[in-house]
């Protein structure tokens, strides 16, 4: 799958860049298109308006010698005595026969008179900037754009956006950004090409192109992000659903290996005192027949008190329980769960000691919930403590609230696995191993019970360093209702 994701990101990939530069090249088209024509329209404008002159000039009966004048003003040659005959000879003639031989006098003579003029004199300004916008225009490009001519002579822009530039001596361009840009720019087109050498180059750069080039595929663009995110949205919840659904299993496991191994010592112990009862030396004596009778009945008790935690859980995830809320010493309760505890953890040369530090020890909760708290969190603390635990409870009154610390010096916990602890039937492994006993329910449980009270429970602990539980309970058992009922 993730394959196949990426191939599908690749090909999207390739196609949208592809539907870019095919953008690119069309917009590459027009501008050049366009810059084309604007410079066809120049030098028509230029022979135009150079051609008028000339002929009202002829037409008005001036002598050689001022169309010689007029020869110099225009271009300035250094050699004009060809063009004076050129001249005389045309004025000798009729005007008919002028106008059949005025195009060869543009061919010949005029064009060395207009290539020596310096390039920003033979451009009209508002008639390239007119002419720029209605080619760009007519082409379907509205967008923002400088422009400016550049001349191979002084090595520097004449013309910027309809204004003339004088460079400083020596200098390529003005040092600007636009001027940078302009110059840097892909679009430029050669002026007056039919001279003998091209005087300069028209640029013109657009600042905003990626609009058009992406006006097209934006629709594409955001499509293929959209539907890609969704299938990774997709694909990582389905990685999600599978690494938790492994844990699950996992845990699932170890809670029915936990259970078969619960189960399976006290109905071997039910068994081996059953077979005991019905044996013939033992059926005529009352007293060892009533003692077998007794371990039968502990056991299948034990039985029992395993059924009923499963059952409890089922009923505490429906929220299908209420508490019954009395005030409770809680001092009393850690007392005796700590002579309870002791006989445990005494046979394991350990010992449990209580720090009852608490002004308040009086709180609004429920008795029996409370008192499972305080021995599975004692029984947690001893089942996960090598040999001779040391485990020691502390109390404290803090803002209203009253505060259990239960500390142990035991294995203690990864990160990750302080993360899972509460989580129910989770157990931290250890293999098919089954020294620690349990379903995984007991934290679980605790976490619960805690919170039907409105109180808070997080756990401190490091690897090899031990672990400790804090409680905070309310003293007033908290005022507000909760949204599942429990008060």
């Amino acid at each position: 799958m993730t394959i196949s994701l990426l191939g599908i990101i690749v090909i999207q990939s390739r196609w949208i860049n592809y539907s870019i530069n095919l953008n690119e090249d069309k917009f590459r088209e027009e501008v050049y298109s366009a810059l084309n024509h604007v410079e066809k329209d120049l030098r028509a404008s230029e022979s135009t308006l150079d051609l008028d002159v000339l002929g009202h000039d002829f037409a008005s009966g001036y002598s050689a010698n001022s169309k010689l004048d007029f020869y110099y003003r225009k271009g300035g040659l250094s050699d004009s005595t060809n063009i004076a005959n050129d001249i005389a000879n045309l004025m000798s003639k009729s005007r008919s026969r002028f106008q059949q031989n005025i195009s060869l006098l543009e061919g010949l003579e005029v064009s060395k008179l207009l290539q020596s003029k310096d390039l920003a004199e033979r451009i009209d300004i508002k008639r390239l900037s007119n002419s720029i916008k209605r080619q760009l225009n007519k082409r379907g490009i509205f967008i923002g754009y400088n422009y400016g001519v550049y001349s191979n002579k002084s090595k520097s822009f004449v013309i910027i956006d309809d204004n003339f530039v004088v460079a400083e001596e020596g200098t390529q361009y003005t040092n600007t950004p636009i001027n940078k840009s302009l110059y840097n720019s892909l679009y430029k087109i050669s002026l007056f090409e039919t001279d003998e050498e091209v005087p300069g180059m028209l640029y013109i750069n657009f600042p905003h192109r990626n609009s058009i080039l992406f006006k097209d595929v934006w629709p594409t663009i955001l499509g293929s992000v959209l539907f890609t995110a969704i299938i990774l949205f997709c694909f990582a919840y389905t990685i999600y659903v599978i690494l938790r659904q492994k844990k699950l299993s996992e845990m699932r496991t170890d809670f029915i290996n936990n259970m078969t191994h619960e189960f399976k010592t006290p109905i071997a112990t039910i068994n081996l005192a059953a077979d005991s009862i019905t044996s013939p030396m033992i059926v005529d004596q009352p007293s060892k027949v009533g003692r077998f009778a007794q371990i039968i009945k502990q056991e299948n008790s034990r039985m029992l008190n395993q059924v009923e935690k499963v059952l409890q859980m089922a009923l505490l995830e429906k929220k299908d329980f209420k508490l019954r809320k009395a005030p409770i010493n809680v001092h009393d309760i850690i007392m005796q769960a700590v002579e309870n505890a002791n006989l445990q953890v005494e046979k394991k040369g350990g010992h449990v000691t209580a720090e009852l530090k608490a002004t308040r020890p009086t709180i609004v909760a429920d008795q029996t919930h409370i008192t499972n708290i305080i021995h599975n969190l004692l029984d947690n603390a001893n089942k996960y403590s090598p040999e001779k635990p040391e485990i020691k409870v502390i109390t404290e009154s803090i803002n209203g609230s009253m505060r259990i610390i239960i500390r142990d010096k035991g294995i203690g916990m990864t990160n990750d696995q302080r993360k899972h602890i509460f989580d129910k039937f989770y157990r931290v492994h250890t293999g098919n191993l089954h020294d620690v006993k349990g379903f995984g329910l007991g934290l679980s449980y605790v976490k619960t019970m805690v919170g039907a009270h409105k109180g808070n429970i997080e756990v401190i602990s490091e690897l090899g360093e031990g672990s400790s539980f804090i409680l905070d309970l309310p003293v007033d058992g908290g005022q507000e209702k909760s949204e599942n009922g429990v008060t």
